[in-house]
């Protein structure tokens, strides 16, 4: 009679689904995504909305992982920010859902992108919930109300540390009103949208389509008067005060508006020679914007004098080149970081060492161009956060 030998110790852990669970829950999403190749048992298990909820608590907050650039229409750039997984780029095209009208990102929130179609006469906009780290998709279903009515904007709430769900929030125009605008709500845990309260009056400049979402609401500026905000979970609208003039002289320009570590940040620059400015931060009870930091970029100026560049008529001023991209703190303050693009560059810049590096050139547009000005290939706008995540989208 053959003696069979004693089963090996990863045999035991493979043979014991609650020991392995507990083991891959403690592993990084990209790792478990290609895990899922292993076996079938593996895909299932990570595959399951249960682990996948449970990986998503334990790690409530995600860390900035990378960037996506949009290039042109549908062509991103990926930066990223990872220094152990430095090749890791989840897509290049947006093509997960094969929609014919061509998709792009509306905004990026802890892990989920939500996106839409292009508009495109002849099809119907159409708008995704989309996971790059899982390359998972959903697509969410039509608005209820008035098919007719104006898109103000289109917003994701998602906030892992309370809810494995999400809210689409959308503004719209309401119906017979150029002014008035009425909030309707869509929420992944019952698949069903709903009206939310009664149509409001908001100032005319209101910027709805780029909403930033901290603290369990959506925040929107305006140029003209004062921010609102969204209220998700007790479905009310209301108003932020008044970002303050901290300065009198120069053209009054808002250049960011995000979120960070819970923080709500505002930058506005005055004047477009301005290398010093303050960033403003929300206080948690909405009370007043403070001054929380004190930028100075004329060490950067110096290093890249290319950020020195002309107007159209070479006798005019001068200007500097750079765009805002992100403020991104860190649990130690030191380390805390503002990330700009500079021509063909982008630039790391320590907030409180007031120190910079290069991350990355950007490749095939680091020639000057006909009239003698360095490209900046991409906007504020065209510029989202990538968060590691396994969250069902």
């Amino acid at each position: 009679m053959l003696c069979s030998d004693p089963p090996s110790s990863a045999e035991k852990v493979a043979g014991n689904e609650d020991l392995l669970t507990e083991i891959l829950l403690r592993l990084p999403p990209k790792p478990l995504v290609r895990f899922r190749s292993v076996s079938k048992d593996w895909c299932s298990l990570i595959s399951s909305p249960r682990f996948c909820d449970r990986h998503v608590r334990l790690s409530p907050t995600p860390k900035i992982s990378g960037i996506f650039f949009r290039k042109s229409a549908a062509d991103f750039h990926f930066l990223s920010l990872n220094s152990d997984n430095l090749s890791s780029n989840p897509f290049i095209f947006l093509d997960f859902a094969q929609d014919p009208a061509g998709i792009r990102i509306l905004q990026s929130c802890n892990g989920l992108l939500l996106c839409s179609s292009f508009y495109k006469i002849g099809f119907i906009r159409n708008y995704y919930v989309y996971n790059p780290t899982t390359y998972r998709f959903s697509t969410i279903p039509p608005i209820i109300g008035d098919v007719s009515a104006v898109v103000s904007g289109f917003n994701l709430a998602f906030e892992p540390s309370k809810s494995p769900y999400y809210k689409l929030i959308c503004v719209r125009r309401a119906a017979g009103s150029g002014r008035h605008r009425q909030i309707e709500t869509y929420s992944s845990e019952t698949g069903d949208w709903k009206l939310c309260g009664s149509p409001f009056v908001a100032p005319f400049d209101m910027v709805f389509n780029n909403g930033v979402f901290c603290n369990g609401s959506i925040h929107w500026i305006s140029p003209s008067g004062s921010p609102m905000y969204f209220d998700v979970s007790n479905e009310r609208t209301g108003m932020l005060p008044t970002v303050p003039v901290v300065q009198q002289q120069g053209t009054r320009r808002f250049r960011y508006f995000g979120e960070s570590g819970g923080h709500l940040h505002l930058i506005e620059i005055y004047g477009a020679r301005a290398t010093q400015f303050k960033v403003l931060e929300m206080e948690k009870d909405y009370s007043k914007w403070v001054a929380r930091y004190q930028i100075d970029l004329n060490s950067l100026v110096s290093a890249y004098p290319e950020m020195v560049q002309n107007y159209l008529d070479p006798h005019d001023s001068c200007y500097y080149a750079f765009i805002i991209l992100f403020l991104i703190r860190e649990e130690k303050e030191e380390d805390s970081s503002l990330l700009l693009h500079i021509p063909d560059k982008i630039i790391s810049y320590n907030i409180r060492k007031k120190t910079f590096r290069e991350l990355c050139h950007l490749s095939g547009n680091s020639s000057v161009n006909g009239k003698g000005r360095h490209s900046m290939q991409f906007g504020w706008l065209d510029a989202y956060q990538y968060f590691e995540s396994l969250a069902c989208p």
